[in-house]
């Protein structure tokens, strides 16, 4: 939400608050084509189909009034990959497009690409809501075996290191 909109008390729409959800606080919306409702929260983005947390989105894109967003998809136990393409064309963007990139930034705390044995992964570790400390995933690259047990032995250290160097000091 723009700095204007915070200042004169711009409300979302009935319908938003809809969308959204009980409890959920509104920081942007827009309309499709169609006129439904796509509502950034403080949780995540939500239409009348889709329910993504920001730690949820991979990648998100505007363009020629279509935004495109990615989901990950679980794959295994802490195994990431990238869901089908999600495109809404908006009719009213409002603050959404803006408000998804700094809300989806703002959940990735760390991300590294490493070489493996054979391959490569990203390991990320991110904010969740609700969730104290970040959440690691890794993301492998196109045709890394992430069965392969060297693989995996080799993304668990790259983890246990990420994780202890994003790690808050002790007291």
């Amino acid at each position: 939400m723009s700095v204007f909109s915070r200042l004169f008390g711009r409300r979302p729409p009935a319908e938003a608050q809809a969308v959204a959800g009980t409890g959920e606080r509104i920081v942007a919306w827009g309309r499709t084509d169609d006129g439904s409702m796509i509502v950034a929260t403080t949780a995540g983005l939500r239409t009348a189909d889709v329910r993504l947390g920001w730690h949820q989105i991979h990648k998100a894109g505007w363009g020629d009034g279509v935004l495109t967003v990615i989901p990950s998809v679980d794959v295994a136990d802490g195994v990431v990959a990238d869901g089908e393409p999600i495109a809404l064309r908006l009719a009213e963007p409002g603050d959404l497009p803006p408000e998804i990139r700094t809300r989806v930034t703002r959940s990735v705390a760390y991300s590294a690409h490493h070489q493996l044995v054979s391959g490569g992964v990203w390991v990320v570790g991110r904010r969740v809501p609700g969730v104290d400390g970040l959440t690691w995933v890794a993301r492998y690259d196109a045709g890394t075996d992430h069965t392969d047990p060297a693989v995996r032995a080799q993304v668990a250290d790259l983890i246990e290191v990420a994780a202890r160097s994003a790690a808050p000091p002790q007291p």
